[in-house]
């Protein structure tokens, strides 16, 4: 009985010690995470993301705006379309891709990046890549009037703080009262 749990106790220690020199995976390079975003066509993907929303934005933006200001005009509507679209153009998506590369290093190793990059290389992660703007596209579209509706919430909620606001600083401020 002593052998017994000795030996249990001899394989207990040899396991235990085993687990404990199990290398930590190797991180991902930072050749790697490009490499993984060459892949998934990222630069691309983030342009055609980023259109997409500015699109839905800007329709959403419109029909705010329309309804606080009925007297706005299509050529006022356009300057900011023509700001919108000037802001976007210059959004930095090489630079945005460089601030990536050390939050995905942070959350994935080297063989995380190795079976994405193996997915998206895939016909089926190919096809995944290519249809994700528009996924991405029409999911917004389908928020759209939740987003739509959350924003006029927000709208109005900010309008009636302001006027808050603006009638308590017409009122003369009273001290506050002293209790003995």
């Amino acid at each position: 009985m002593r052998r017994a749990f000795a030996l249990i106790l001899l394989l207990l220690s040899f396991s235990l010690s085993s687990f404990a020199q199990v290398p930590a995976e190797a991180p991902a390079t930072r050749e790697d995470i490009l490499n993984l975003f060459q892949v998934m066509n990222l630069t691309e993907q983030m342009r055609q993301v980023m259109d997409s929303i500015a699109k839905q934005q800007r329709e959403m933006i419109h029909e705010s705006i329309k309804r606080r200001s009925p007297q706005i005009t299509e050529r006022e509507l356009a300057k900011f379309d023509q700001l919108t679209s000037d802001i976007m153009k210059e959004l930095p998506i090489e630079s945005m891709l460089e601030d990536m590369i050390p939050v995905y290093q942070k959350h994935l190793n080297k063989t995380d990046v190795e079976a994405m990059s193996a997915f998206y290389s895939s016909p089926t992660g190919k096809k995944m890549l290519r249809e994700m703007p528009a996924m991405t596209a029409e999911s917004m579209q389908a928020a759209g009037p939740r987003i739509q509706a959350m924003m006029e919430k927000v709208m109005d909620r900010a309008d009636r703080m302001a006027r808050e606001e603006r009638e308590q600083k017409k009122q003369p401020q009273r001290p506050a009262t002293q209790k003995n």
